[in-house]
């Protein structure tokens, strides 16, 4: 029988019912436009609520919407929230299970990898979880690369990232979110910032501006060596969204586009 991850944060990150989580995704989705040109290999999403995060994820997710029906395997990396971690972890699972049904897991690339597995560091990892409805409701048939990140240096998350490049078939995923628990005002000058230097590949960015840093520090390195096109989707916080201005919780989308630029110029709770 398979190990199955259950889910962790259904009915308090999103909702638990498959009727209401297939409306909440499926009107956050189309409510993004659908826009042009080149299609991402890599993205930066963010990991919240939905209520909170749910606009702006939804913002990169549409972009893989035109080559959808050919992404065949997901490579997620979030950051460790409830357990300290050193390094990057695998999962002991086979199968994430969601309220929209199971996802299969790609153990034969993962087993390759040669990760430490961890049981505690995905059992209640929202980080990663919360991508999943998302896929389910996009992507015809894939499977997950589920990677914890923790204590790591760039060096290593960029070499396993680009051990798990593969070609159109495979989509990079890094999940999180920006500063955490400043008021409003603060909040956008800082996740301005924070936006402009990951746009411009300029590393490290700091646990303080970003809770999924480590991998975020990993994918830049690799999208330096690939000569990828970052560019800012959306940026927004929860003060913007669904939530008071006294603290805020930060969220940008970012795409990463193999190729020449098309004419684009690249520019507490369930809150994180």
């Amino acid at each position: 029988m398979a190990h199955v991850r259950p889910p962790a944060v259904a009915g308090t990150f999103y909702p638990a019912q498959p009727e209401r989580l297939v409306e909440s995704v499926d009107a956050l989705l189309g409510a993004s436009p659908d826009v042009g040109g080149a299609v991402p290999k890599a993205l930066v999403i963010p990991h919240a609520g939905y209520i909170y995060s749910g606009p702006v994820a939804a913002t990169a997710y549409a972009r893989i919407r035109p080559v959808a029906a050919a992404i065949r395997r997901v490579v997620l990396l979030g950051p460790a929230h409830r357990v300290h971690l050193r390094g990057m972890a695998a999962p002991e699972a086979e199968v994430f299970d969601t309220p929209l049904g199971p996802v299969q897991l790609d153990t034969e690339l993962l087993a390759r990898m040669g990760l430490p597995k961890s049981v505690a560091a995905h059992a209640r990892e929202h980080s990663l979880e919360v991508q999943l409805p998302f896929l389910l409701r996009l992507l015809d048939q894939f499977r997950l690369v589920p990677i914890v990140v923790g204590d790591a240096r760039a060096e290593e998350v960029a070499a396993l990232i680009e051990a798990l490049w593969g070609g159109p078939e495979t989509l990079v995923l890094i999940s999180s979110d920006l500063s955490h628990y400043l008021p409003y005002a603060d909040a956008r000058q800082t996740d301005a910032r924070t936006a402009g230097r990951i746009v411009a590949l300029d590393a490290p960015i700091l646990h303080e501006e970003a809770c999924g840093a480590t991998p975020i520090n990993g994918l830049l390195l690799a999208a330096r060596r690939r000569g990828l096109r970052p560019e800012l989707l959306d940026l927004r916080n929860s003060g913007d969204t669904a939530g008071g201005k006294g603290e805020v919780v930060g969220y940008g989308a970012f795409a990463f586009f193999e190729g020449a630029p098309e004419g684009r110029a690249g520019a507490g709770g369930a809150r994180a």
